[in-house]
């Protein structure tokens, strides 16, 4: 093993470090450069120096760590960095005269900035969700002719950067054996017979960056938390065995979740440095730290990364201190992961309750909590004494606060009985009682939700914020953009129609700012993927529904049409799973509440005439523990806290429900049995691929497979759409398919939406005359 490279400077004995800074900018400036690149109205010069900027203010905010991360960084994507970093490009994204940033955003995107016609364009990678985050990545793909190769220029230019600023730089890379293990493969090849020449790309890769004069790299494996076969394990020892190099040391990190049985595997690995999450692994601390036996550095991450509570310091260091003394230079200190997660600075909010905002703490301020810590272990109690007395008082004004506990809430609760989730009858019974009144054709047309969020509708809703517009106006506005939704969907001769959420500025924030129990930020910005950022509602208490949230917006749509307008919700696993959740209680005991606000809602809709009704779990499945062995604790209280929100209705009432970027056809049982009347779920990007499940599952209702990519600017023609479709009537009978996107449309624009949706009504016309023809064939040639 190579010689550990101690920072001596004023005698440490405790170094701090982070795994990741997050990369939108306090202002979500890299969002608005990139669109603004996408668009045409800025040059990729504009970009790369939006990017530069941002990196250096980052590193400044993290100078006073001993090691600060540099490739964390990303136009879009980390995974889809590494992936050009280790030559892993698809072909298809490929073509003459091209800018590495032209590849980058066409596997990203679907298109570069350069593809500016629908025939230019090619298929976008594959994007699902980040273990149990609400971060997409971009999915490495592998064929039988993959074949990588080292392209380290843009890694090391910003190691030059950052060094100027601090010379102990940390770049930040997915480890081989994790990237490979979250990729997909096309073809028969099995991945792990990928490792030997892709462990000879990282052998280079850390010998450059030695050259370079780094002297530590983080290679993340969170895999080590899941459950592996044998095969994976024996990757790791090996993978390990051959990087081991008295050139540069490795930290392995790991997060997100428990090593369990993976334990003495991290520790016997052949490197200088591990990470244990001690959010998720506390337990696992002393067995870490016994398990080890040849002097390897452990890094703790002892701030929670993935939430904006504020930690106890002092409980902290009462843990610490002694694993200070027993390790002594051989502890680090670090969030628990990265800190991508959560926003970037707490004090630019200006309009947050005074006692709430003593109570949290955003990126920065998780840092300064790192310092205090590290400064108290390395200097004493007393030399912090004053900070830590301001850290206890918060965290016992929340403690003690009563703003948290509401006893009628907790009575409802306690109401909750299996009869609540149960519907009056059977699904095909529904079903004939539903059609009698809908009287729906062969493969119904509708969207997801959303329609595009133009400027002017951010425009009256910030005026309304702001106070410079009353409710009236507002309303006025909000109601002319419903009509012109209306009237589209009425041209496009779509079969059910939305309202198009004018009103709502996200799915999850907009309910969070009507139910008791939670506050929301101004700034509180995080990255969902790209350019996507989102807001999540802080849920710091308990839940309840003061008034009805959504009645009269579907009402006065459903008054502007003959066709059924849906009613448009978001049920409680996905308001949960996307919002700051508060960590006094368990999640299961907030989403019941959750269900018993939206089941109100869900009824008052009933009673308002509204026939369908869509209540969107697109996180149920992000929710999942990464451990097979947990998942029934979990999915017994998500889908029953679905079943009591949805099931209350009369059966002539139709409940939809969506789901998005989710591989779940291990728990297509557990969404089965939340017996929602039709669902709708992400295709597009896996061609199908997710369907492939009702092989062997014969799902019960009725289902609409996203034939529309709405994450890409491309346009899907007809064709694609009928292909798509044909490849479901394989699978789904064709009385039970529904034809949709994949998702809302609230993030692109009208001028792309009108012409895919336009193909998507006339793909369905085609299958229904497809459809009669084939049955008249088959009943003729039966007689």
């Amino acid at each position: 093993m190579p010689v550990i490279h101690v920072i001596q400077e004023n005698k440490l004995m405790v170094t701090t470090h982070n795994l990741g800074f997050p990369r939108i900018g306090v202002k979500r400036e890299l969002k608005f450069a990139l669109e603004a690149y996408w668009n045409g109205s800025e040059p990729q010069e504009a970009l790369i120096k939006t990017g530069k900027a941002l990196r250096q203010t980052h590193w400044q905010h993290q100078n006073h760590l001993n090691h600060i991360p540099v490739g964390d960084f990303s136009f879009y994507d980390h995974i889809l960095d590494a992936s050009f970093l280790l030559g892993n490009i698809p072909t298809r994204s490929v073509k003459q005269n091209d800018t590495i940033l032209d590849q980058y955003f066409r596997v990203a995107r679907g298109r570069s900035v350069n593809d500016i016609t629908d025939d230019n364009h090619s298929f976008a990678g594959e994007m699902t969700k980040w273990f149990d985050t609400n971060y997409h990545y971009i999915v490495p793909e592998f064929t039988n002719d993959t074949k990588f190769s080292l392209n380290p220029e843009h890694l090391l230019q910003q190691i030059k950067e950052a060094q100027q600023i601090n010379p102990h730089v940390k770049p930040v890379l997915i480890g081989p054996v994790s990237y490979l293990y979250i990729g997909k493969t096309y073809g028969n090849r099995d991945k792990i017979s990928l490792l030997p020449q892709l462990i000879e790309i990282y052998q280079q890769l850390l010998k450059t960056l030695a050259e370079h004069d780094v002297q530590w790299i983080q290679l993340d494996e969170p895999i080590l938390v899941t459950e592996l076969s044998e095969a994976w394990k024996n990757a790791f020892v090996s993978t390990y065995q051959v990087l081991n190099t008295p050139n540069i040391n490795i930290l392995i990190a790991t997060y997100f979740g428990q090593l369990k049985e993976n334990l003495p595997l991290l520790a016997s690995l052949s490197v200088q440095a591990v990470h244990l999450d001690t959010i998720n692994g506390f337990d696992e601390i002393n067995p870490l730290i016994n398990a080890i036996t040849d002097n390897k550095i452990i890094s703790l991450g002892v701030i929670n990364g993935r939430n904006i509570w504020k930690s106890d310091l002092n409980a902290i260091l009462q843990w610490l201190e002694p694993i200070s003394l027993q390790l002594g230079d051989r502890l680090w200190i670090a969030p628990s992961c990265s800190l991508l997660h959560v926003p970037v600075d707490l004090n630019n909010e200006q309009k947050l309750d005074s006692e709430l905002q003593s109570w949290m703490a955003f990126a920065l301020q998780k840092l300064e909590e790192i310092n205090i810590l590290a400064t108290a272990l390395n200097q004493g109690k007393a030399s912090v004494q004053q900070a830590l007395d301001d850290n206890q008082s918060a965290i016992n004004s929340r403690k003690n606060s009563d703003r948290t506990h509401n006893p009628a809430v907790r009575h409802v609760r306690s109401l909750i009985t299996p009869e609540l989730g149960q519907r009056k009858s059977n699904y095909a019974e529904r079903f004939k009682k539903q059609q009698a009144i809908l009287n729906l054709p062969h493969f119904p047309t509708t969207t997801i939700g959303s329609f595009p969020q133009t400027a002017d509708i951010r425009k009256a809703r910030n005026q309304f914020k702001k106070g410079l517009i009353d409710f009236k106006t507002y309303e006025a506005a909000m109601h002319k953009e419903i009509a012109f939704c209306i009237e589209q969907q009425t041209k496009l001769e779509l079969d059910v129609f939305v309202h198009g959420e004018a009103e709502r500025n996200d799915m999850v924030e907009y309910f969070g700012e009507q139910l008791n129990g939670y506050a929301i930020s101004q700034h509180g910005w995080v990255q969902s993927y790209g350019s996507r950022c989102v807001k999540p509602p802080i849920l710091y208490g308990d839940i309840s529904r003061p008034i009805p949230m959504t009645v009269e917006w579907i009402k006065y749509a459903q008054s502007l049409t003959n066709k059924p307008v849906k009613g448009m919700l978001t049920g409680p696993v996905t308001i949960l799973n996307w919002s700051f959740v508060r960590d006094d209680q368990p999640r299961s005991e907030s989403c019941y509440q959750l269900a018993m606000a939206i089941r109100a809602e869900v009824l008052d809709l009933e009673k308002a005439g509204v026939q369908i009704i869509q209540i969107d779990e697109a996180a149920l499945r992000e929710g999942l523990p990464l451990r097979r062995s947990q998942w029934n604790e979990y999915l017994n209280w998500a889908i029953d806290s679905f079943r009591v929100t949805a099931n209350g209705v009369q059966d002539e009432t139709q409940i939809h429900t969506h789901m998005c970027y989710s591989e779940f056809n291990d728990i297509i049982a557990a969404i089965a049995s939340m017996d929602a009347d039709v669902i709708t779920i992400e295709t597009s990007r896996s061609n199908m691929e997710l369907l492939e499940v009702f092989e062997q599952f014969k799902y019960p209702n009725s289902i609409g497979p996203g034939v529309y990519d709405i994450h890409s600017p491309n346009i899907p023609s007809t064709e694609q759409i009928i292909q798509l479709m044909d490849k479901a009537k394989q699978l789904i009978p064709v009385q039970h398919l529904w034809i949709n996107p994949d998702c809302g449309l609230k993030t692109r624009q009208w001028k792309e939406v009108i012409p895919a949706l336009e193909h998507m009504v006339s793909a369905a016309k085609h299958l229904r005359k497809n459809t009669i023809n084939d049955q008249f064939y088959a009943s003729i040639t039966t007689h």
